[in-house]
């Protein structure tokens, strides 16, 4: 059978839902900070981070949702249980941005029509309560980022967020020392242009699990060249591939095997191949074999 020379793919999360819970509470003790102060000093760069850090927090409550849901046991109804319910709240949290997006943008376009000044000093200091908040949130989800889709999501957008409200700062004091009212919707156009770019793809893919796609982590031609080395294994086809939840995958195939192959060998062929397929990130396989006279005969 085959050699294993590498380690398994960790679905495990460390404090997972401890983190998304800590995330809430401290960025929307920081939205009403924003909020406040946004309209007490008639700042829409304040107005347009206090919405979108809103949207975080919306974003963060599904997500602990759905992590929660996954985790809840098969119906007969839900036969994989509430897995997909992952990927569906990112492609919410994606389209929950873009909408905070376009009306960022288009308080800014008003904003520059009909310039409002906005004090630099109180922009400041706010902004820097954000640096703080965001950078200590995205250190929550540091250690998972690259495990799965919900996670990653929550990591760029805080970590994002910490550097928005960099640019803010550098606004206030821009403000502060210029008198020139048309920068405050100036960098609301900067933070715009930045969560759509690190919204974009995170909504793509959302799109793809959603429609069943194969995963951007799986590559289908290295995972048949997989099955393909196994011994007595002939070849493979009508084989899918699709996310179960934004963390976990599944696979169904046919296999042709040699022909002498008896029950036992085959339930041992296929124990081998599903442990070599949980290396490469399939976590849920299911296998049908047939010998290669019968495909022959068959075709």
């Amino acid at each position: 059978m085959l050699e294993h020379k590498h380690e398994h793919h960790n679905t495990q999360f460390h404090n997972v839902s401890r983190a998304f819970a800590l995330g809430i509470i401290l960025n929307s003790a920081f939205v009403l900070i924003e909020f406040a102060a946004g309209f007490y000093t008639n700042s829409l760069a304040l107005l347009s981070d206090a919405g979108h850090n809103l949207s975080d927090v919306a974003g963060l409550s599904f997500s602990l949702i759905a992590f929660k849901l996954s985790k809840a046991k098969a119906t007969n109804t839900f036969t994989y249980g509430y897995h997909k319910s992952t990927i569906l709240v990112s492609l919410i949290n994606a389209v929950i941005l873009l909408i905070a997006v376009g009306s960022i943008g288009l308080e800014a376009i008003h904003r520059f029509i009909s310039p409002v000044e906005t004090p630099g000093i109180s922009i400041i200091v706010v902004a820097s309560i954000g640096i703080v908040i965001n950078t200590l949130s995205a250190f929550l989800f540091f250690r998972d980022r690259g495990k799965d889709l919900n996670i990653r999501g929550a990591y760029l957008h805080l970590a994002l967020d910490a550097l928005v409200s960099v640019g803010v700062v550098i606004a206030g004091l821009l403000i502060y020392y210029t008198k020139l009212k048309w920068i405050d919707p100036a960098i609301s156009l900067v933070i715009m242009l930045s969560l759509l770019f690190s919204t974009w793809k995170i909504l793509f893919e959302s799109l793809r699990l959603t429609l069943d796609a194969v995963p951007e982590s799986i590559d289908l031609e290295k995972i048949k060249s997989i099955v393909l080395k196994v011994p007595r294994v002939k070849n493979i086809h009508h084989i899918h591939i699709w996310a179960m939840s934004t963390s976990k995958n599944a696979m169904t195939a046919h296999l042709i095997v040699e022909d002498e192959m008896n029950e036992k060998e085959i339930a041992e062929l296929k124990h081998e191949l599903k442990h070599e397929l949980k290396h490469n990130n399939i976590h849920h396989v299911t296998l049908e074999t047939e010998s290669q006279s019968s495909h022959e005969e068959f075709c």
